[in-house]
């Protein structure tokens, strides 16, 4: 479902493109107005590489060829690490991230640094990929999309007293941050390609950290076949589990009524 642009107004619009092995999406949003929403997906490829996905999602979407006030870019991967914003230094990023990260020809390191959460995601991205968006939006600033994450979930867990987990639940993949009050504890990425995986991960995690399940408190964001498929298992286990759902924040914007957006897009628009 979207919600028709003036797209003569576009220099007044933000541009989020995240970027997946499983498909491409963007959303376009107007922060003045805060009501004004577009959300497309794009398929990809699989027997292409991700820099010829992305040159053929730059000329076969129209909506790209116009001028935004800003354009951001999340790589949804699994490669990245988390450092402390107080060790950080930025000539040793790529050390790091290679201490932490299987090395992988042709491509470029880069960081998001985290405010809210003392940290710093360094992150990689294929170069080719960069060049090509690059050139195409001059000034576009690229995440990770674990960051907009980190920085949504460390505001959310400053409120009440209970420890959180949070897992963010993708098409294959399943996102865990782990936050104490706002001090960040864990943050990992799992591929998980059933119900029966996300549950394990969510419960092994739980269990190493030592979380209660009477007073702390499980967090899920993804579609409501998902919570309710995977709900009624983690019900044996843990007493205080709720579904995400940042409708209030957005002043009944239409983002609310488009269900499949992805959580790190919302989160991004949220911390904005």
């Amino acid at each position: 479902m979207t919600k028709e642009l003036d797209f003569n107004k576009s220099k007044q619009y933000t541009l989020s493109i995240r970027l997946s092995t499983d498909g491409f999406s963007f959303s376009i949003y107007n922060p003045i107005a805060g009501n004004d929403f577009y959300f497309r997906t794009f398929p990809t490829n699989n027997q292409r590489s991700m820099a010829a996905n992305v040159k053929a999602f730059l000329a076969a979407t129209e909506e790209l060829t116009h001028q935004y006030k800003q354009t951001n870019i999340l790589i949804h991967s699994q490669r990245y690490t988390i450092v402390p914003l107080d060790i950080f230094e930025e000539e040793y990023m790529e050390d790091i991230f290679y201490q932490n990260v299987r090395g992988k020809r042709n491509e470029i390191v880069m960081c998001n640094i985290l405010s809210s959460s003392n940290s710093v995601i360094i992150f990689s991205i294929d170069k080719l990929t960069h060049v090509f968006l690059s050139e195409h939006f001059p000034g576009a600033r690229f995440f990770s999309s674990i960051s907009p994450l980190i920085e949504y979930f460390t505001i959310k867990s400053k409120l009440g007293n209970n420890r959180k987990l949070y897992a963010n639940i993708n098409n294959g993949s399943t996102d865990i941050v782990l936050l104490d009050k706002g001090k960040l504890i864990l943050v990992n990425t799992f591929l998980t390609t059933s119900y029966k995986d996300i549950n394990y991960f969510i419960l092994n995690i739980w269990q190493q950290i030592g979380y209660n399940q009477e007073t702390d408190e499980l967090h899920i964001s993804g579609s409501g076949l998902v919570m309710n498929t995977i709900k009624p298992e983690l019900e044996k286990y843990i007493r205080h589990i709720y579904s995400i759902n940042p409708k209030s924040e957005f002043n009944n914007s239409e983002i609310n009524k488009i269900q499949e957006i992805p959580f790190d897009i919302q989160s991004l628009i949220l911390c904005e």
